[in-house]
């Protein structure tokens, strides 16, 4: 992956709102190729929390320098890991983490991502 890459995440409402996020929180993505109606979907899951949101996929949905869900899709595996960088009263913004970054993560035996 060349340089950052950042996303917007949606559909919070419809599980547990904004509560399980915090600034530096890790997340994981995975393709859900089963979605009904987004064949990019990218389902955003939480330690403790299990799914909380999806990768925005549309002009409404999708800030300004963040990229959508049919942009990631091919430049992720089917799971790949992110870390909350931004976080307002309405939405949150998420940092696509580096093989490198992942494997410093790994390192800590009590790191959220054994837990995901």
């Amino acid at each position: 992956m060349d340089g950052e890459m950042f996303f917007t995440i949606v559909g919070f409402k419809n599980y547990h709102g904004l509560k399980p996020f915090k600034v530096g929180g890790l997340l994981k993505l995975i393709k859900d190729k089963v979605n009904a109606y987004d064949d990019e979907a990218i389902a955003v899951e939480m330690r403790y929390a299990g799914k909380v949101g999806y990768v925005g996929n549309s002009t409404n949905t999708v800030f300004r320098g963040t990229m959508s869900a049919g942009r990631l899709y091919d430049k992720i595996a089917d799971e790949g890991y992110a870390q909350i960088k931004f976080i307002g009263q309405n939405s949150a913004i998420g940092k696509i983490l580096s093989k490198e970054e992942v494997d410093i993560l790994k390192e800590d035996p009590d790191c959220d991502f054994y837990y995901i």
